[in-house]
């Protein structure tokens, strides 16, 4: 019988290691979502600059006026009064 008596040490022991890993702001569970929440934040933001870039480029190719004649004309089908437009989709 004795074989099979609970030490209150470990019993202690295992309260303790529970509610470091899974109660409270300071858990290793809110640790890692916390960890996931700023690796995302990371890629959003290197897809943010990525984006800024694309535009810096874009702002400087239509400085002159045919490159922004070019961009109106592919993006927002915009033409001349005396041209016809023709929009062939696949």
């Amino acid at each position: 019988m004795a074989r099979f008596r609970i030490n209150r040490y470990w019993v202690v022991s295992i309260v303790f290691v529970v509610i470091l890993l899974f109660v409270g702001k300071q858990s290793v569970v809110s640790a890692f979502r916390r960890g996931y929440k700023i690796y995302q934040s990371r890629q959003q933001l290197e897809m943010r600059q990525v984006e800024i870039e694309q535009c810096r480029r874009d702002i400087q190719a239509m400085q002159n006026t045919d490159s922004l004649e070019r961009y109106a004309r592919e993006h927002y089908y915009m033409h001349a009064d005396s041209e016809d437009v023709y929009l062939v989709t696949e």
